[in-house]
């Protein structure tokens, strides 16, 4: 999970300040590193390890000039995790491209085979968006000739070779000096991208690709569009937008977007991430009375992403909702941290129970997800101190038994609290009186409802099954081993980068 922002506007403009603004809005989807690149007479670039506000200060924005740019955000994957690991990244022969995406190539190993090992040809990183490049840039380069503009034609077929070579899923933004901005999602849409635009003072159109619409919002853009699955978009330097459809494979975008990555604030595919999580709360309230379980003095949010579940829940069942937990909110988010001593460390310093909400009450609290267990152990265990008599959670997803290849850092399989237990087992070993996870089909419901056109959603990390049907034991293998490595050369100071987006 990462985010990105890709920029186009007219000739002597500055990019830079409102790709800035949209990665602050994106934070949450990566705190790890951050990346601009702009072009003018030439490419423009920073990158570094941390927040946005910690890699950009006042004389590197000034040096980001240019009417065209590509910003990212990163959370850690896979990867040892250098410097150089940062996006976007950019190559100035045979063309100029500036490019960063969200989402993780599976076939990574094999593409290194394929393009570099075998020719001599060396990487410059461990980061898959590299391969993406190469990819693209290989197929438009073929494709190009003395005294000729490229154009749309020469754009969808680079993105066409990507779409068969480049396996997995992903959402790619990219500019080319005098050329344009392109953007495309991988043939099942699995990776969240939509575009917009705004008109100045001066009539002049920009255009943007974004991770998240919230992004349009905060720099003034006008949501247009989501790009469907094996869709590209592009803006050429002089005429309209071209739009493509080139992949025809169904649609299945990540669930977890709405259950936990995406802000609440946003649309994805015409869903609001809000509206779905009030009914995810609506649905578990609904699922909590069927099944008997015991009625609470109060429902209490996990903060921050189960925070609307809980509320409808809560109105839904008639019971008060309180704020019993306090998130340090300059701590970052502890499904992100790179290794699991981080996380179980962060969640002292990111939560503090308030005793008066707790003290001999029996209480429900609402999380969006059980991952590895760890942190719900230690939240339970810190609202017991501060006095709860009986403590019960809820999930807004069901339980997570399957990694994800697709970017998601969760869990390698021996991780998942989920798998081989019962449920009864599973509460026992985060010492609640009473756990229940939302039924899948009542969540892929509830995220439905905002859009009926989106027949299904990946369900793979609660199923095993992998929408993009080349996902094998071995791949999940590599995966697993690629981790291992990482967390084993983690160095001091600095939180491990990840090879997908």
């Amino acid at each position: 999970m990462c985010g990105f922002i890709g920029i186009f506007g007219p000739e002597g403009a500055d990019v830079a300040s409102e790709i800035y603004e949209g990665l602050l809005a994106i934070q949450h989807r990566g705190q790890d590193a951050a990346g601009i690149t702009t072009f003018t007479d030439t490419f423009h670039s920073r990158k570094g390890f941390g927040l946005v506000r910690d890699v950009f200060d006042e004389q590197a924005m000034l040096e980001l000039r240019g009417h065209l740019g590509v910003g990212h955000v990163r959370y850690p994957t896979v990867g040892v995790g250098r410097a150089e690991d940062a996006q976007p990244f950019h190559v100035n022969f045979p063309v100029g491209v500036a490019m960063a995406h969200n989402g993780n190539v599976t076939n990574f190993e094999e593409l290194k085979d394929l393009h570099f090992r075998s020719s001599g040809t060396r990487l410059n990183s461990s980061c898959d968006v590299e391969v993406v490049l190469f990819v693209f840039v290989r197929a438009l380069s073929e494709r190009i000739r003395p005294g000729v503009k490229v154009g749309p034609d020469d754009i969808f077929a680079a993105v066409a070779a990507v779409y068969e070579e480049v396996k997995g899923a992903y959402s790619v933004v990219a500019t080319l000096p005098d050329v344009g901005m392109v953007a495309f999602r991988d043939p099942y849409g699995i990776k969240p991208i939509c575009v917009g635009s705004k008109v100045d003072e001066d009539g002049h159109v920009w255009h943007a690709a974004v991770s998240e619409s919230v992004v349009l919002d905060v720099i003034g853009y006008e949501r247009q569009f989501d790009l469907a699955a094996g869709e590209a978009y592009f803006v050429p330097a002089s005429g309209p937008p071209v739009r493509k459809q080139i992949g025809n494979k169904p649609h299945r975008p990540c669930i977890f977007e709405l259950v936990y990555f995406a802000r609440p604030d946003s649309m994805l595919d015409d869903i609001s991430v809000y509206r779905t999580r009030v009914r995810f709360g609506e649905a578990m309230a609904a699922q909590w009375k069927a099944e008997g379980a015991p009625i609470p003095d109060s429902v209490i949010p996990i903060p921050d992403s189960s925070r609307d579940a809980a509320m409808s829940m809560a109105v839904s069942m008639g019971v008060p909702y309180r704020e019993g937990l306090v998130k340090n909110r300059y701590i970052g988010r502890t499904f992100i941290m790179p290794n699991q001593d981080a996380r179980e460390g962060s969640v002292r310093r990111k939560l503090n129970a308030i005793p008066l909400e707790f003290d001999g009450k029996e209480v429900l609290l609402v999380d969006d997800s059980i991952v590895r267990g760890t942190t719900s152990r230690r939240i339970v265990r810190m609202v017991r101190e501060a006095g709860a008599k009986k403590v019960y959670l809820a999930t807004c997803s069901p339980p997570l038994v399957s990694p994800c290849p697709y970017g998601i850092d969760m869990a390698t399989k021996t991780d998942f609290i989920a798998a081989g237990r019962s449920r009864e087992e599973i509460a026992a070993s985060i010492e609640v009186d009473y756990l229940m996870y939302l039924d899948r089909e009542a969540m892929n419901q509830s995220a439905r409802a905002g859009n009926p056109s989106v027949e299904k959603f990946c369900n793979a990390c609660f199923t095993g099954d992998y929408p993009t049907g080349d996902i094998t034991p071995e791949v999940l293998e590599s995966i697993a081993g690629e981790r291992r490595d990482s967390q084993q050369h983690l160095l001091p100071f600095k939180s491990k980068v990840g090879a997908g987006g």
